[in-house]
Order: C-alpha cells, then sequence, then structure tokens
C-alpha cells in the first residue's frame, strides 16, 4: 500500500456502484469517483492514489502535479501551530500537511491563507502523506540566468527560502532574487508574494532585490515602516491610531508617539491610510 500512494499508476475496473468504480493494483482496491468520467469493467485507468480526510483508498484520473519526486506549487489553506501547514494541490477532497519541523520557529514567518509553497510529497510508515519544502537544488534546475537588462525592474516573487542572511525569492519570470535585511523593513514570511524592484545583478544570475522605494518614491521611514506593516497584516488593519498610548507605540514600533503621529499624517494626506472606530486601514498602495 505505502509505495501506490501519492503515486501515479495504472489500475484495473474491478466493480462499481451508482457513485464510484473500484479499481485494484497489487491486491489493493481503490474508490474511483464517477463523476470524473465513464469506465467500464475490466478497464486499465491510470491515475493517483491518495487516502482522504477519512483514511478511505482514493484514486483521481486528475492527476495532481505536486506527488512523490514531483514539485510545483500548492496554496496554502490554513495553518495550525500545533501540526504545521495545510497546502491545496489540487485534491477535490484532502489538503496535505507541510510539518511543523520544516517550518520556522517563529510563528509570525509561517505561510498565511493563500500564500504559496512549492513542494512534493512523502508518505510515513503510517501511510500518512506529508508535503515536503522543495530545496536550493530545486529552484536552481528550474531557474533562469538574470542579464543586466533587468536591472530597476519591478517584479513579482514568492519567498521560498528565510535565512538569517536575507530573503530568497523565485520571481514569476523564474528568476531568482536575494534580498538583504537592510533592504526590506519586515522580513517576509515563507511563501508570500513579494513586490520587489532589481538592484543589481550577480555575476551567477541572481537578481539583487529591495523591498524598498526608490529614492524619489521614498516616503519617512517611519511612514514606510507603518505601511509595510499594514501590507503585511491579513486584513490591512491594525488596532493602533493617533489615540494609542505612548507606551503602547513605544512597544510595538520603537518610535515615540509624536513620530507615530507624524507618520499617520504623512500616510493620510497621501490617502493611503484610514483610522475608523479604533483602527488604522490601509486604502491605497505604496510603490
Amino acid at each position: 500500500m505505502n509505495e501506490l500512494l501519492a503515486n501515479v499508476f495504472t489500475a484495473m475496473v474491478v466493480d462499481e456502484n451508482e457513485e464510484n468504480y473500484f479499481v485494484q493494483k497489487n491486491g489493493q482496491t481503490f474508490r474511483l469517483k464517477k463523476e470524473e468520467g465513464n469506465h467500464v469493467l475490466g478497464e486499465a485507468v491510470e491515475g493517483f492514489a491518495y487516502l482522504d480526510q477519512k483514511q478511505k483508498n482514493c484514486f483521481t484520473t486528475q492527476i495532481p502535479e505536486i506527488r512523490r519526486d514531483h514539485f510545483g506549487f500548492g496554496v496554502v489553506t490554513q495553518t495550525r501551530r500545533d501540526l504545521g501547514v495545510f497546502v491545496d494541490i489540487g485534491l477535490s477532497d484532502k489538503d496535505v500537511v507541510v510539518s511543523l519541523d520544516e517550518l520556522s520557529e517563529m510563528h509570525e514567518l509561517w505561510p498565511k491563507k493563500g500564500d504559496h509553497l512549492m513542494l512534493s510529497l512523502r508518505v510515513d510508515e503510517k501511510n500518512r502523506i506529508w508535503g515536503v519544502l522543495a530545496d536550493d537544488l530545486e529552484f536552481e534546475a528550474i531557474r533562469k540566468p538574470a542579464t543586466e537588462e533587468l536591472n530597476n525592474a519591478d517584479l513579482t516573487g514568492v519567498v521560498y527560502r528565510l535565512k538569517l542572511v536575507g530573503t530568497y525569492v523565485l520571481t514569476q519570470d523564474h528568476y531568482l532574487g536575494f534580498i538583504h535585511p537592510s533592504e526590506r523593513y519586515k522580513e517576509p514570511r515563507l511563501g508570500e508574494t513579494v513586490q520587489a524592484r532589481v538592484i543589481g545583478v550577480r555575476p551567477d544570475g541572481i537578481l539583487n532585490l529591495s523591498l524598498k522605494p526608490r529614492a524619489y518614491e521614498a516616503i519617512p521611514d517611519d511612514a514606510a515602516m507603518i505601511l509595510a506593516y499594514l501590507e503585511r497584516e491579513a486584513d490591512q488593519s491594525m488596532p493602533y491610531t493617533d489615540k494609542s498610548t505612548p507606551e503602547e507605540i513605544k512597544q510595538k514600533f520603537g518610535i515615540s508617539k509624536g513620530q507615530f503621529k507624524r507618520a499617520l499624517g504623512h500616510l493620510m494626506k497621501q490617502r493611503l491610510i484610514e483610522q475608523k472606530e479604533g483602527y488604522t486601514r490601509l486604502i491605497g498602495k505604496s510603490n
């Protein structure tokens, strides 16, 4: 059984009922939903095997890109601090889990719902299917070498590795990029989509990126820090306003209340934020 799960193989249709066909391989029987297509007894069908949420043997002809030894991007659906991150890999009735053992000890750097992770699958001795994050070799295999023409370009990418030296990104065009801590206001989380600009191209074809605005687009540092904080929040809001106490502001942002109010004033003047019902909310986009 273990060697069949999370793999693609050909099985024989041996039975059916109103809702499902039943296929067999190596003495193991799997359920195949009739809604996926018509088959007849004795037919050989290619598909992907897995256990659904109720631990029932399932088989689908809608083969996911992500499987054993095959990497692809899945979408994060939820997180559980006691278990890890759930990822949609294209199965209609099951998400797979990336174990907390593969994630940062800092929960604020865990992926959030809607983020993207590149992974393959593994099956443990209890027939549980787990997501396995792609390593650096996988990203090296799919990357394109960057050229000097990309200097100063604006790019979109997904964070795929967090390290003390900085953040690693795969762009939409399959370039690899590096963000030094000095080129960001706040560390992006794993799987987060970021908007970055190219500030250099290394001889090995890897991009040096920045999450900070260009000089002529720059806004005061305190305002930029608050803007970056809001952009990182799921609902793009925070329970801090010009009515918050100096102690709250100092503890959260490390600046005085006067600095905080000036920063808020700058952002409101540019119509990037609003204050309402005790919250500061993002209403516009910065570069």
